[in-house]
């Protein structure tokens, strides 16, 4: 009987992991709101500012917001998951914050503030033929061609050799095309440039550290990549998504207990924010506790009923709560 409840069981992980996918894949479009306001250090409303929202599960999803003469902006029809909205505007460097979308209930406000360049601000890139080349160098990325990708890359740094993050990406693409020496050799010449970057350097360098670890978790040196992960998440502490990234990388390379720590450490740094709740749910499944899979979706599902992946969960609970009679 035991084990024709645990083959039931995988047969419905496995069905809803597939759903899981295809909801995925369907996401990025929806009816939820965000709005905010682009200030200059002073506090006045930058009117010439341009915002762009981007789905970080598909970055072809772009959608972007007119301003008003107050710096106020608003955007309709976005679909649950994270976003990254960017603003930018001439004479200023440009920011970006990423956030979670919810279907239900009012989004926060966002305040984006833009200092104004100096000229020792040598590695923002302003023109449009740059912006250019690293967004098809994106798309090449999603595509897979990575070959064609790194190409573009380099062409984007030799006409900007200030803007040293685009050598996070060509390490992206060598780790992504099994080159893992190459892809280490990327990440510790950001490193290297991080260090004189007070502006993004710290963001920066984390990456480069998880990217490190990654490369390392891949080359099967366990304790060398878990190294890289701790001071990835050490030296940005407060940044969630950093946590939970690391985690997924734990996730889908099988080591289940290392993803539940990085997944628990996300929810220490944010304790309403709803994705690192789904994926412990899925990392006790596969530990087969279904106890606490259990407390971990509900948990999901009490802070973000409306997420696309909210049904499979749903579906899981039920299922758990059936084999428990």
């Amino acid at each position: 009987m035991k084990v024709e409840k645990f083959l039931k069981l995988s047969l419905i992980i496995l069905i809803s992991l597939l759903i899981l996918g295809y909801v995925i894949a369907q996401g990025g479009r929806g009816k939820a709101r965000i709005a905010g306001v682009v200030l200059d250090e002073e506090g006045n409303p930058i009117k010439s500012a341009k915002i762009v929202v981007q789905y970080l599960k598909n970055e072809q999803i772009k959608l972007e917001a007119t301003i008003n003469k107050k710096g106020e902006w608003s955007i309709l029809g976005l679909g649950t998951g994270m976003w990254k909205v960017t603003a930018s505007a001439e004479g200023y460097i440009p920011t970006y914050v990423d956030i979670y979308v919810r279907q239900l209930g009012k989004n926060p406000k966002i305040t984006l503030t833009l200092k104004k360049t100096k000229s020792s601000d040598k590695a923002i890139i302003q023109d449009e033929p740059s912006f250019n080349l690293l967004e098809k160098a994106n798309q090449l990325f999603t595509e897979k061609q990575y070959d064609d990708a790194i190409a573009l890359l380099e062409q984007f740094l030799e006409q900007n050799p200030h803007a040293y993050q685009a050598s996070l990406s060509i390490g992206d693409c060598y780790q992504e095309k099994g080159e893992l020496d190459k892809a280490i050799e990327e990440y510790n010449s950001v490193l290297e440039q991080a260090k004189i970057d007070d502006l993004i350097g710290k963001e920066i360098a984390a990456k480069a550290l998880a990217g490190i670890g990654e490369c390392y978790l891949k080359k099967e040196d366990l304790e060398t990549a878990q190294n890289y992960f701790k001071q990835s998440i050490d030296s940005y502490p407060e940044n969630e998504i950093l946590a939970y990234n690391v985690g997924e990388i734990y996730f889908s390379n099988q080591k289940i207990d290392e993803a539940i720590h990085y997944f628990e450490l996300s929810i220490q740094i944010k304790s309403d924010w709803g994705p690192p709740y789904l994926k412990l749910g899925y990392a006790y499944l596969n530990k087969a506790n279904y106890e606490k899979a259990g407390i971990y979706l509900n948990k999901f599902l009490e802070i973000d009923p409306e997420s696309p992946e909210a049904l499979t969960a749903k579906n899981v609970i039920d299922y758990l709560e059936k084999i428990k009679n």
